[in-house]
């Protein structure tokens, strides 16, 4: 793809596409015998989201059937599942996901699983990957000194942001914006507490004072209709700490209070909360980008924990699973040679995304920057600030392509984000390429059959070539 800025910005050109095409998260469930007979696979499973999905299914063969339940078009990440989608799975024979709180949905249900069924199997691929977990870079998340001097009007009040921080190490664990969260809350010792401070800031960037005697008040309430009993919560003002009565998980909603009134909360998008017997320092849970998917390198170790899952489950076939997560390893292995190529052939070592950023694991593997205006969240807003900077960049590097993520956009298919035509129009670039965080698939990447390697190899190679001039 090559569009100009003389091409239609929403609609037409390259990524248009006219009637819809199959689900690829609708697989067939199907092999065939020896003599070409159609026969139908006897295990099947879940998987939490396109890219697992789509790996499941490389490596399952004929053997076994995988369902993704997100829909072409949306991300796993944020996701809300319909209420009756864990009795779906536990019909099943696997459940296959990533145990981050970004997937707190597939979090919940895997906890549910496997405490109250014995007849599946779910599978954690964020097993084994510690040591090469990348922490998240927020340079904005620094300043948390409150604007105390601004007349705030709590009727009319808009929160841009949330941040959580673990108020024993002053270590940030949790950052909230828009719509979901990333990160998580540290575990509860029974008979013992946790304590966090939360940082919350208005529309215009302003961090919000917190306390008895300040205009607002941080406190938190577990969700009408989850578990009790599991802890108590206690509001200091600018800190909660959350009392821990038994073993467990339940769900909590963080609230901003004024004048004795809630007025913001998160029961949109909760978080969830682990009260345990015993602490153990090592599973406390670090502040991280879960974009692992994105790696070729991580990857391969990814498919082979979901490989030996799968042998597991069927031993009969374990043979099959092995072989075919080495035969798909092999096609990863490649697309690693391909980033390799376009690193050592580019011009420039820095890109400009009009998107949130999710692909630090190729900055670090590859050793190159795709700047992006805001951090990791899809639906984080730009400032003036933040647009400002990706055009001097753009303009300092003299970059004639930008990219864009499909998947911010209604219309994954047709549409660019708005910040596309701002850099157009205010820098000498002229042509702009999709980068895809291959989370999701659209319907017209469904209707040309493109599983993970094909969104690397037909849209993330070609346009980093263009957008770091490697062409």
């Amino acid at each position: 793809m090559d569009l100009s800025r003389r091409a239609t910005l929403t609609g037409g050109g390259a990524l248009a596409l006219g009637a819809l095409a199959g689900c690829m998260n609708e697989p067939s469930g199907n092999g065939t015998d020896s003599d070409g007979t159609e026969t139908e696979a006897e295990h099947s499973g879940y998987a939490a989201f396109f890219t697992l999905w789509d790996w499941a299914e490389h490596v399952a063969g004929d053997h076994m059937t995988f369902t993704n339940p997100v829909a072409t078009g949306e991300m796993g990440h944020g996701w809300e599942p319909p209420v009756d989608i864990q009795r779906d799975i536990a019909d099943t024979d696997a459940f296959i996901y990533l145990d981050t709180a970004e997937f707190a949905w597939a979090q919940d249900i895997a906890a549910g699983l496997e405490a109250d069924y014995d007849d599946i199997s779910v599978i954690d691929v964020m097993d084994g990957l510690e040591s090469s977990l990348l922490p998240i870079d927020r340079d904005a998340a620094t300043d948390r000194t409150p604007e105390t001097d601004h007349e705030y009007d709590p009727d009319s009040m808009t929160v841009g942001g949330f941040e959580v921080y673990n108020r024993q190490s002053g270590e940030e664990i949790a950052y909230w914006h828009t719509d979901h969260w990333h990160g998580g809350l540290p575990e509860v010792p029974v008979e013992g507490y946790a304590a966090v401070e939360g940082v919350f800031e208005d529309d215009e960037g302003r961090v919000l004072p917190l306390g008895d005697d300040s205009p607002f008040e941080f406190d938190a309430r577990v969700l009408e209709g989850a578990d009790d009993d599991v802890l108590e919560i206690e509001s200091q003002g600018d800190h909660i700490e959350f009392h821990g009565l038994e073993a467990g998980r339940t769900r909590i909603a963080f609230e901003l209070v004024a004048d004795g009134e809630v007025i913001w909360d998160t029961s949109e998008d909760s978080m969830t909360a682990d009260v345990v017997d015993e602490l153990d320092e090592s599973d406390v849970p670090e502040f991280y980008d879960p974009h692992v998917w994105i790696d070729p390198v991580l990857a391969q170790d990814v498919v082979e924990t979901i490989a030996d899952g799968l042998a597991e489950i069927d031993p009969d076939n374990a043979d099959a699973y092995a072989d075919n997560a080495a035969a798909y390893i092999e096609r990863l292995e490649d697309v690693d040679r391909q980033f390799e190529e376009l690193a050592a052939e580019a011009e420039r070592d820095v890109a400009v995304l009009a998107g949130h950023d999710a692909f630090q694991y190729l900055e670090h593997r590859y050793d190159f920057e795709i700047h992006t205006p805001v951090g990791i969240s899809p639906d984080a807003a730009e400032s003036q600030s933040d647009i400002a900077e990706a055009i001097d960049i753009v303009e300092e590097h003299d970059i004639e392509t930008v990219l864009y993520d499909p998947f911010e956009t209604p219309n994954p298919d047709e549409d660019v984000p708005q910040m596309v035509e701002v850099l157009l129009e205010n820098t000498g670039a002229e042509n702009y390429e999709p980068l895809t965080p291959a989370e999701g698939t659209t319907a017209e990447w469904t209707e040309q059959e493109w599983g993970w390697v094909e969104q690397m190899e037909a849209i993330n190679i070609p346009s980093l070539r263009a957008a770091l001039g490697a062409e």
